[in-house]
């Protein structure tokens, strides 16, 4: 006889202010709050995540501002933006202090959250986080720098949406691969599911507009030479425990800069994940889910 599954996690739409937020949320427990990354959402950032972490815990996984299914106001898109909506979130959520998971840009937007009110974090999880040096510009990410000039990013956005639909899946798998640095089975970490939402994404061009304020707010020079996005030398201030998990070969932001990390935080633990790029999350979600629910529910 089959073992039945039980669903415990739960879509589902909060108001914060004027915002109309979409988040998954589920379990009994102590909070997890997860925070996805650039152009990405609660439930498609913690897909593999969010049930395991919920036979324990009670978890919370929002989306952003301007991603996924929360509403996409016309506004600047910052770090700083960011953190302050993560902070209502969780003060909305009636959660006192939490364990707080951010991949990517979500890692940076979580470390600002620790820094700035550190009363509403209990632990800490970093995740292949901006932030923690400068990131390893490469040929394949001349991109981002592209979605910058104005217009030509509009362009690059209404030809992704156009692309998502004519390429094959195969093909958008290996071109997100190649950005992504993953080698693990495409067809597992980026299924069907995850392009359909990625395709219900993109259709909306006030997820175009969120997503290239986001970038055009991280990737200017006055950002890039005046080091606003890296908080290395802040890190002493972080006194909540630590965990660092990272993918080996992420392109983007290298092992060296989690290994850093690491040595400057006094409580603070590195795992990094063999096989997996800059999402060990969905590459690796096995191991990776073993190392995040061994350093929360230490």
């Amino acid at each position: 006889m089959a073992r039945r599954t039980t669903t415990s996690i739960q879509p589902g739409f909060v108001d914060i202010g004027s915002l109309r937020v979409h988040h998954m949320h589920g379990g009994r427990g102590s909070p997890v709050v997860f925070i996805h990354g650039l152009g990405s959402s609660g439930y498609m950032e913690w897909r593999f995540t969010l049930e395991p972490a919920a036979a324990h815990h009670r978890v919370f996984a929002p989306d952003l501002p301007g991603y996924g299914r929360t509403g996409k106001p016309r506004t600047r898109y910052t770090i700083p933006y960011f953190a302050r909506f993560v902070e209502r979130y969780i003060e909305d959520r009636g959660l006192r202090s939490v364990v707080l998971v951010g991949a990517s840009l979500g890692g940076r937007i979580a470390l600002e959250v620790a820094l700035e009110h550190p009363r509403l974090v209990r632990k800490l999880v970093l995740v292949n986080t901006l932030g923690l040096g400068r990131p390893q510009v490469r040929m394949a990410h001349m991109a981002y720098g592209l979605v910058t000039i104005p217009r030509v990013g509009e362009a690059v956005m209404r030809f992704t949406r156009d692309a998502l639909h004519w390429a094959s899946p195969k093909m958008i798998r290996r071109v997100a691969g190649r950005y992504a640095g993953a080698s693990s089975d495409l067809e597992r970490s980026m299924d069907d599911v995850y392009l359909e939402n990625l395709r219900e994404m993109y259709a909306g061009d006030d997820f175009h507009n969120a997503y290239l304020s986001t970038v055009r707010s991280l990737i200017n020079p006055r950002a890039l030479f005046g080091g606003h996005h890296d908080v290395t030398s802040r890190l002493h201030e972080i006194r909540v425990p630590l965990q660092l998990i990272w993918g080996a070969d992420d392109p983007l932001f290298p092992v060296s800069h989690a290994a850093r990390a690491n040595a400057l935080v006094a409580h603070s633990r590195l795992a990094i994940i063999e096989g997996a790029g800059h999402s060990p999350q969905a590459e690796r979600p096995e191991e990776f889910n073993r190392v995040l629910l061994k350093f929360i529910d230490g």
